[in-house]
């Protein structure tokens, strides 16, 4: 597996903490933000190599934060998950480019896989 720098954007806090724990004993770097503004502004300068992002947190939505690294022109693997699996939501998610869309409880399996997905997709992004 080979290593990379994570960013975990989750309003509460214990899951935010759990991923982060959960990547970093996978080997990789992980930082966690507690809200999409928070992680937006500190991505302006190192980009992360892939991003887990909360769906549904209070001030920007999941969403609205891959909008706004869509307009910025930041090609970032996001992986979406959410613990409120709204109809249409998964459709929209992956419209706006998510590579992977997990409904919590995550497994954690299916999580490391989806970042295995999600670094193999910047990768090919960066050539």
């Amino acid at each position: 597996m080979v290593c990379c720098v994570i960013a975990v954007v989750d309003d509460e806090e214990s899951v935010r903490k759990a991923v982060v724990r959960l990547l970093q004993s996978a080997g990789h770097s992980a930082q966690g933000f507690a809200s999409g503004s928070e992680f937006l502004q500190s991505c302006l300068g190192d980009k992360p190599d892939c991003l887990m992002l909360d769906l549904q947190m209070p001030g920007l939505s999941g969403t609205e934060v891959q909008r706004a690294l869509n307009r910025a022109g930041a090609h970032l693997p996001v992986i979406v998950m959410t613990a409120n699996d709204a109809p249409g939501a998964r459709e929209e998610c992956m419209r706006e480019g998510a590579v992977a869309y997990l409904s919590k409880p995550v497994d954690v399996l299916v999580l490391l896989d989806a970042v295995d997905v999600a670094v193999g997709v910047r990768k090919s992004i960066d050539g």
